[in-house]
């Protein structure tokens, strides 16, 4: 009896496939990505305020800085410089205000000057014969420098602005002791205006810089022993303001790149000794200014959130 081998039948089933896996998802996922990232800052720039909104459309508009718009330039110029100095203006008519409102105060008007320059807004606190915000020859304020300051703090404190407090004196000597001079005190007396200011609640990041230029940048150069020559002077900045101002001739000049000079002291010293009393070491200059670097101009994806922000072009 003849036997036959069964064949072996091996039956392949395709199985069904849903198509070939492409990157498709990955594009749609970044465009959800992108437009939940779009709408958190469009949710986030409904609750600012009006000059942030058009500092940022500015800057989406033009990034390069020649729009007509804020927030298009990081050196204070153009559009910028105008909207700060009419928040500045309003500021000066604001403080002199308050000061003719005070009958302590209106009384002095004469030597207390607030003048808007390009850098920024300037008051000057101007001495007399007799001391009038500070005490003869020491860095303690009087009651009159006290009571300004302190309504200065109350206005100052509000503003995102950074402040500078110079300090200077007339050319009569301090004292024969070489260890303490008119370089000295008038450091002292920038400092204890700066630290009265923040007692009263100006920010201590809000005040960069602090300077004694002792006599070396008279007010009154025809006779460097006027009273006047004694002052404090205090600079609102300009918002975006990266240069340190510099002084030639006497007078402010805003915007310089200059460096001040050398003998400038502007660290935080302790406050001035009476004169003849023993002096206290000479404290060590230490300024330096401030700069912030430009943001790169980008008109990637960001870039068309600038449709939803006022002043679009």
């Amino acid at each position: 009896m003849s036997s036959k081998t069964q064949p072996i039948i091996v039956i392949k089933k395709k199985g069904g496939h849903g198509g070939h896996h492409s990157g498709a998802w990955k594009v749609a996922y970044a465009d959800f990505v992108t437009a939940m990232m779009s709408l958190f800052i469009v949710l986030w720039l409904m609750n600012q305020s009006v000059q942030v909104k058009k500092a940022v459309a500015g800057y989406f508009n033009d990034p390069k800085g020649t729009a007509n718009l804020l927030g298009t330039t990081m050196s204070g110029t153009g559009a910028t410089v105008t909207e700060n100095q009419s928040d500045l203006a309003k500021l000066k008519e604001k403080l002199e205000k308050e000061i003719r409102a005070k009958k302590e105060l209106e009384k002095l008007s004469k030597q207390i000057e607030i003048t808007i320059t390009p850098e920024g807004l300037r008051i000057e606190l101007l001495e007399d014969k007799n001391g009038t915000f500070y005490q003869s020859g020491s860095a303690q304020l009087s009651g009159s420098g006290q009571e300004l300051l302190s309504l200065l703090a109350g206005e100052l404190k509000t503003l995102p602005n950074s402040l500078l407090i110079e300090g200077h004196t007339d050319a009569t000597p301090y004292s024969t002791d070489i260890t303490y001079s008119n370089w000295e005190l008038s450091a002292d007396r920038a400092n204890s205006a700066r630290r009265l200011l923040q007692e009263d609640g100006v920010r201590k990041d809000q005040v960069t810089q602090v300077r004694g230029y002792a006599d070396q940048f008279l007010r009154v150069k025809s006779n460097p022993y006027d009273p006047s020559n004694r002052r404090i002077s205090m600079l609102v900045r300009n918002a975006g303001a990266d240069v340190a101002p510099a002084i030639r001739d006497g007078k402010v000049v805003d915007g310089a790149t200059s460096a001040p000079p050398e003998k400038g002291i502007a660290a935080d010293t302790k406050p001035a000794q009476p004169k003849g009393a023993a002096p206290e070491a000479a404290p060590v200059n230490s300024t330096a200014p401030l700069l912030t670097a430009k943001p790169p101009a980008s008109r990637g994806l960001m870039g068309k959130l600038a449709g939803v922000l006022p002043g679009k072009k």
